[in-house]
């Protein structure tokens, strides 16, 4: 079967806060990515939260600062907003609605 992505995924293991609107409750989780790339960011999920498919998330990804080249005092945060598209048992895709914005970070 023939990859249709539009863009190239890159293995990344990052710490990610999701916050998603459920039901008009909000929730909270601290997990991790396995890969992102411009359009979205596959999530690892240790268990099997229900969310329905399309539920909404704003994200903030962080890079620590020894995966920064060049900086050494510095992290990057980078925030994005979008959709879940599908949940199976490694994790979850998320598609994003438009480009991430990346902020740096002065590191503690």
């Amino acid at each position: 079967m023939k990859d249709k992505r539009k863009y190239k995924r890159f293995k990344a293991k990052l710490p990610a806060r999701m916050e998603a609107v459920t039901s008009g409750k909000t929730k909270v989780f601290d997990l991790e990515t396995k890969d992102i790339s411009p359009s979205g960011v596959f999530i690892y999920t240790k268990e099997s939260p229900f969310i329905p498919d399309g539920t909404r998330f704003i994200m903030d990804l962080t890079i620590p600062e020894n995966r920064i080249k060049g900086l050494t005092d510095l992290k990057s945060l980078i925030e994005c907003e979008g959709s879940m598209v599908r949940y199976n048992s490694e994790g979850m895709p998320i598609h994003f609605d438009r480009e991430c914005y990346i902020m740096n970070l002065r590191g503690s």
